[in-house]
């Protein structure tokens, strides 16, 4: 083979890769982001569906309990069409503070009047604030009010973020759902590095990003794959949850990631 062919032969493979590793990264993006002309399979492919875990808070603390689990059908509220809850949600009194489930720094914030998740913040956690091996992205939706926090600001686990509402649209573009009771929407993904974008329906999408259980990153332990998870024995599916008291307590005290409402002793 000639030299020229070498070259040639070079830069078709190089194209070939970079348009393979675009597409993977286009898909990756469709997984988080769910926009409208996103396949649904993709998501599953990336851990949205159910892994069977359940809370388990410390002994002898009352927290909000969950009313809608993570990765429930939602065909029935989407018209018919394939759609999964991609988070979990914990009913509380309109007003109710939404606490920081960990340090971080806030990435966006959304006034969200086109979307199901209406005013919604969200938060970009490293491996050394949480403990954890690869970088999270925690968002907290629903919001009665726009939280008084800025795109940049550092925060601590239990910060409190701003107030329980029921914020967001119901099936009418841009009509404010009078059925939503208040409520937390508390959603994870995850990547190997810091690097996101937003997407044009106002979600954050991590690089190469991942869907998570929320109960997994809460729990603050390896690992966050939902196939690994999924495949525990069902006597493995119970998780340990830190949480703060009202007080300001966390228990147990060496906690790196707590509930996003704060228990009762």
């Amino acid at each position: 083979m000639t030299a020229l062919r070498l070259i040639i032969a070079s830069l078709a493979l190089a194209i070939a890769t970079t348009t393979s590793a675009s597409a993977d990264e286009e898909r990756a993006g469709c997984a988080i982001s769910r926009g409208k002309t996103c396949d649904i399979a993709d998501a599953i492919a990336r851990g949205l569906f159910e892994t069977g875990l359940t809370p388990i808070f410390p002994s002898g603390l009352r927290c909000r309990q969950i009313d809608e689990a993570w990765a429930i059908s939602y065909r029935d509220r989407r018209g018919g069409a394939d759609a999964y809850h991609g988070g979990i949600d914990i009913p509380a009194p309109f007003g109710t503070s939404i606490l920081a489930a960990a340090d971080g720094e806030v990435v966006a914030i959304f006034e969200g009047r086109n979307s199901y998740r209406g005013r919604e913040i969200v938060l970009r956690h490293s491996p050394a604030q949480t403990g954890l091996k690869v970088w999270t992205f925690s968002a907290y939706s629903h919001f009665k009010t726009l939280p008084k926090l800025k795109v940049g600001d550092r925060v601590r686990m239990g910060t409190v973020l701003g107030p329980t509402g029921n914020s967001g649209r119901g099936q009418e573009p841009g009509i404010q759902s009078k059925k939503r009771r208040p409520a937390i929407h508390f959603a994870v993904t995850y990547s190997s590095g810091p690097d996101f974008r937003i997407s044009r329906n106002e979600v954050v999408v991590p690089r190469n990003g991942w869907w998570a259980d929320p109960l997994a990153f809460l729990s603050g332990r390896m690992p966050l794959d939902s196939r690994v998870l999924a495949a525990r024995p069902a006597s493995q599916k119970a998780v340990a949850i830190g949480a703060m008291l009202m007080d300001g307590t966390i228990v147990p005290p060496k906690a790196r990631v707590i509930w996003p409402y704060a228990c009762q002793g």
